[in-house]
């Protein structure tokens, strides 16, 4: 007698409505929502297809349960059901009152001969968890271990001098190239104690910490704002004749036509009256200086971070011709496809950021 075959409970029908589908189209793609959501959006899209569910699940990579779960819910609570359920809540161990002593030992008062609380440390001297005190500080967003830097510009002409710049890389004028000019001074040339290991399969290169210095030099360069091209030369040193020789460099590599407009800091170098008698020569050449502990405005700074990053940090140089020819390798290779940085942000928005951090401080102080 030929038995006879188990049949399962049918399917749930699911039916979508345009707006539905097109919901959970946009979610499977998963630009914008989370890994767990996309699989879900999946799982219905393909339950809207009449397919059952073990097809489903081997299409998707899920067990066959989880899509019956799902289509049990949308079919029950519809798009919103998706999303995951909010968790049960549970009683606070802390009170208010141990929350508070919390934050304010950590923000006023340090332990016996240290600097900054630990959780642990804290938590033993309060009487409470570890993992309390790390809750309380997340929630409060308070990070003892971590100390960040700022440096107030003291320039009495920043706002002035904030606009000069800026509008200078907003707005360039007609007729003329502007140039983001400095200098990286005491680049040491560098050689490993001992020979660097390549990278291989499950390891990344690796050095020794330890090394021996082979002298230094001074690179000068010049980033042409528009184009992102880099005019640049060492020198053994960093003086204000050093400084001339590079200014004769930009102008014979500036076509004569062109007024120069020249970006850089208040540094000696810049300012002596070597230069000052050389400027006179050019009148083509317009300074336009930044603010005191502002290098962050001028744009060649970037340049010289990924300098360092790219062909500096991890060199060996056993000498300083060594050095110098890695560093006009790097010049070469950028000026073969320069990209220019995008300056986005007008002098009123840094003057008002600045402006909003100034007080801040102020009111830290007081």
């Amino acid at each position: 007698m030929q038995a006879k075959k188990r049949m399962g409970r049918p399917s749930r029908h699911i039916e979508l409505t345009s707006e539905q589908k097109e919901n959970l189209e946009r979610w499977a793609r998963g630009r914008t929502v989370s890994h767990q959501l996309v699989t879900r959006a999946k799982i219905i899209l393909l339950c809207a297809e009449s397919r059952g569910s073990g097809a489903i699940a081997a299409e998707v990579g899920v067990d066959a349960r989880t899509v019956t779960k799902w289509r049990t819910r949308f079919a029950k609570g519809g798009i919103e059901s998706l999303a995951d359920r909010a968790r049960p809540k549970t009683e606070r161990r802390l009170s208010d009152e141990k929350v508070e002593e919390v934050v304010r030992t950590t923000l006023q008062t340090t332990p016996p001969g240290q600097t900054h609380w630990s959780t642990r440390q804290l938590a033993k001297k309060l009487g409470v968890s570890q993992s309390s005190v790390s809750r309380v500080w997340r929630a409060f967003k308070l990070q003892p271990h971590r100390q960040g830097s700022f440096t107030l510009s003291t320039d009495d002409f920043f706002v002035e001098k904030v606009r000069d710049v800026v509008g200078l890389y907003m707005n360039p004028p007609d007729n003329a190239i502007v140039l983001c000019v400095d200098e990286k001074s005491q680049i040491q040339a560098l050689e490993r104690s001992q020979p660097v290991l390549p990278m291989v399969f499950g390891k990344p290169a690796r050095k020794t910490h330890t090394y021996l210095r082979h002298g230094t030099t001074t690179l000068f360069a010049a980033l042409d704002i528009a184009t992102g091209k880099v005019i640049g030369e060492c020198h053994r040193r960093h003086r204000a004749v050093e400084f001339r020789k590079f200014l004769n460099t930009i102008d014979k590599a500036v076509p004569s036509e062109l007024e120069v407009h020249v970006v850089m800091d208040n540094y000696a170098t810049h300012t002596a009256p070597e230069i000052q008698r050389w400027l006179k020569r050019h009148p083509r050449f317009h300074f336009h200086f930044t603010p005191t502990y502002s290098s962050w405005l001028n744009q060649v700074e970037r340049w010289f971070a990924l300098l360092t990053e790219r062909a500096i940090k991890r060199g060996v140089h056993r000498n300083t011709q060594q050095l110098e020819q890695a560093i006009r390798e790097y010049l070469d290779a950028h000026n073969d496809d320069p990209k220019p940085f995008v300056w986005r942000k007008s002098a009123d928005e840094i003057i008002a950021a600045v402006a909003r951090h100034c007080r801040g401080v102020l009111e830290l102080a007081e």
